[in-house]
């Protein structure tokens, strides 16, 4: 897969550089049809025959157990992506007819964000969340390039510019991404715009570039980094989850002040984009790793420690923070999948499948 050979060529050019560069190696694959079949497999037919099973219906549902076995548009990203990475297409094209059918209700584009199975009708929200936006036309552009289907292209094609066209805005100089079209912006809400930095994806933006080249996703890239490094707040030096920039950063009105279950995707997300800004990534790892090892999560004003996470899923993404930073190999029990919960089970995935693709000096 390109994105893992061009890492040493664009390591040394600058952003826009590294960006133009990505931009046209994608461009060309999208035109030329070259990429293998092959290249997707970064997760086992074992490990992605647990996840599977554990977690996807037969309908292609992808099922977040550790919340009263709802789904989302993230969720059903997440399982695309993960399909794709499995070489699995079966499932990735389960997994899509489900999304499509059940999720892309919107006049706009977008996903509806939330599907529960007890209620009727199934969605009980139809505002979109951008993150699973950004997740569904991502996994649909790297699959649909590497398995040359252009049915898939021109659907991410068509999301990507609907998430450019609704929200990303233009505010005090920073390009952001909205969490949702609607209740986070300057109108919504006094301390509007609200945002949620753990939904920048940042390994998406190079291809949204191919696909939607009206939007400034390099910009919106380095904004969502500049904001992360504004907005590391309090005794641990960490991002709340919910943003308010109305003035100085700070945690939104009506949300806790932590660094919590969407922030802990934050480094995880840079480095899967192979963005290896030490410093940034030493203090996000600091920050959210306990005594043992554990990832916490914290109050972003006194740095208390609310809760810990031991799950293998959480526990390795310090310890590939670790790897990037200093050198350290990835513990072997870290590497072995067994599926938990739905979330820390996908993470642990993400993790593993780039740690293989683009880091096997991790392992």
């Amino acid at each position: 897969m390109y994105l893992a050979w061009h890492r040493h060529l664009i390591a040394p050019l600058k952003n826009w550089e590294a960006a133009l560069i990505r931009a046209i190696l994608f461009a060309f694959l999208l035109i030329a049809g070259m990429a293998s079949s092959n290249a997707s497999a970064q997760i086992s037919a074992r490990e992605w025959a647990d996840y599977s099973k554990r977690f996807i219906s037969s309908e292609g549902r992808v099922i977040d157990d550790g919340n009263h076995n709802i789904s989302h548009s993230e969720g059903q990203g997440y399982g695309l992506l993960l399909a794709y990475l499995a070489g699995n297409r079966a499932d990735f094209e389960r997994i899509w007819s489900f999304t499509e059918r059940e999720f892309l209700l919107r006049d706009d584009n977008l996903s509806a964000w939330r599907w529960d199975p007890s209620a009727v009708p199934h969605i009980t929200d139809l505002n979109n969340a951008s993150d699973g936006d950004i997740l569904i036309a991502y996994a649909l552009a790297r699959a649909g390039t590497a398995w040359n289907e252009t049915r898939f292209i021109r659907k991410a094609q068509i999301i990507a510019k609907a998430i450019g066209r609704t929200s990303v805005l233009e505010h005090h100089g920073e390009l952001l991404l909205l969490p949702g079209v609607t209740g986070f912006g300057a109108k919504d809400r006094p301390d509007g715009p609200v945002v949620n930095l753990s939904y920048w994806v940042f390994e998406a933006f190079p291809y949204f570039a191919s696909l939607a080249p009206h939007t400034n996703w390099q910009r919106l890239a380095e904004s969502g980094k500049r904001l992360i490094r504004k907005s590391q707040l309090g005794e641990r030096a960490l991002p709340p989850e919910w943003l308010s920039l109305a003035n100085a950063p700070k945690t939104a009105q009506g949300f806790p002040a932590t660094f919590g279950y969407n922030a802990l995707r934050i480094p995880l997300y840079l480095m899967r984009a192979l963005d290896d800004d030490k410093e940034l990534l030493r203090r996000l790892r600091d920050g959210m790793t306990g005594s043992n090892g554990e990832l916490i999560i914290v109050d972003t004003v006194n740095g208390k420690v609310i809760d810990s996470l031991n799950d293998a899923g959480y526990r390795i993404i310090p310890a590939l923070a670790s790897c990037v930073v200093d050198g350290a190999k990835i513990p072997a029990a870290l590497q072995n999948f067994q599926p938990s919960l739905y979330y820390p089970s996908t993470l642990q995935l993400l993790a593993l499948s780039h740690i293989r693709e683009d880091r096997p000096e991790c392992l």
